[in-house]
């Protein structure tokens, strides 16, 4: 199975200023589902044989199945069918694994996958109603459910992760952010989104609102702690509240050759795991561990890495289990979720999208993976292949 090519809008600020605050979500799947097809007249829109969205909130503009409403509005032949799927922060993630299954097992040709939130219109936990007996039965602690809760949870662990060191990698996640932009590596993939405004008019969305450039570590020390009295948690350290939608087009590799459509990566292997609720920071590592294993590889053969900056002390426990320095230049290059935001079930093709985009201009690579902490206490990880690959050659002109 291949991922042909991903885009995304441009991420918003939830809430009544941000440049989504009037947009509809399922609209933003649309500006998505087009972009796609817009840039690859060679699939013809009928050989779509499944579109699966996710969403964490599925209410309201982000509900009725809205891989199927939205593949409608999108133009998509009524004979394409479409589903919504829920794995909260992984759902775009899993929309891809679920229907990259589908193709390997033969069910499938073409699939479109993706996520949207829109956290402006629906914060996370709106409707939902938890189980008494989670806490009466004292299944979790009530920390379990407070998502930033869990990362000071993941501190209390990790005492070497300190404050300090959470607010450094932050600020290099909006340089090397920044530095993406301006170099044109950021960008490219964006389709943009015409916004509405009663106050303002019509607007363009065209780049991500949430980065701060220029963001030093002195600021970030100064930011209050909303977790916890002296924490170490904010919102300089974390990814924010965000609105905004992704996309990407799957394929079996004969069929997308067949097309004349574009290998930006093979899937290797992939794994989801479960881990304790109150610290599901640390779920990127044993879904990393799982997954290596099962496709036979190490931790040493991984060129490239692309991880989730849900928050930054979740990253840095990712690396420090497996050795690597948080400045190693094969982690989240152009920067991550904390600079350009994090629309909770959407953010999994975003990291698919620029590791292939990696992939493009590294062929000294030849594995890379994307993963993940998920909300209630999971980790997800997706290994890829580079099909640009091309192995150095000793000095007799051998593969090393």
């Amino acid at each position: 199975m291949v991922f042909v090519d991903g885009v995304r809008t441009p991420f918003g600020k939830a809430g009544d200023k941000g440049i989504y605050a009037e947009t509809r979500a399922d609209d933003l799947v649309v500006k998505v589902i087009r972009e796609l097809l817009r840039r690859h007249p060679e699939l013809p829109p009928e050989r779509v044989d499944e579109v699966a969205i996710a969403a964490t909130t599925q209410i309201g503009d982000q509900g009725l199945t809205i891989g199927r409403t939205a593949g409608l509005l999108a133009g998509l032949p009524k004979t394409v069918p479409g589903y919504a799927i829920d794995r909260m922060c992984a759902g775009a993630m899993t929309a891809v694994t679920t229907t990259a299954s589908g193709i390997a097992f033969g069910a499938y040709d073409v699939a479109i996958a993706g996520g949207v939130e829109h956290m402006g219109r629906h914060p996370m936990g709106e409707g939902v109603d938890p189980n008494p007996r989670f806490l009466a039965d004292r299944l979790v602690d009530t920390s379990a459910l407070v998502m930033g809760q869990t990362a000071e949870n993941v501190h209390d662990r990790y005492p070497g992760i300190t404050k300090e060191r959470a607010d450094r990698f932050a600020a290099a996640s909006q340089a090397k952010y920044d530095a993406a932009v301006k170099a044109g590596k950021i960008g490219p993939e964006l389709v943009p989104v015409a916004t509405r405004s009663a106050a303002q008019g019509w607007g363009l969305a065209t780049a991500d609102e949430p980065p701060r450039p220029g963001t030093t570590v002195e600021a970030l020390a100064t930011l209050k702690t909303p977790f916890r009295p002296h924490g170490r948690v904010t919102a300089g350290n974390a990814a924010g509240l965000n609105d905004g939608a992704t996309g990407c087009i799957l394929a079996e590799e004969e069929t997308a050759r067949q097309l004349g459509l574009p290998i930006g990566m093979r899937l290797v292997n992939y794994a989801f795991v479960g881990v304790e609720p109150e610290v599901m920071g640390v779920g990127p590592v044993p879904a990393t561990e799982k997954a290596l294993a099962r496709a036979g590889l190490s931790i040493d053969d991984i060129g490239l890495f692309e991880i989730n900056e849900a928050f930054a002390v979740q990253v840095l426990a990712f690396l420090d289990h497996f050795g690597i320095a948080e400045d190693d230049p094969r982690v989240n290059q152009w920067g991550g979720a904390i600079a350009c935001g994090h629309p909770l079930a959407s953010s999994g093709v975003r990291l698919m999208t620029q590791l292939a985009n990696q992939f493009a201009e590294r062929p000294d690579v030849r594995y890379g993976i994307t993963t993940m902490c998920i909300g209630i206490g999971m980790g997800g990880t997706v290994i890829w292949e580079n099909p640009n690959y091309q192995p150095a050659k000793d000095n007799n002109g051998g593969a090393k």
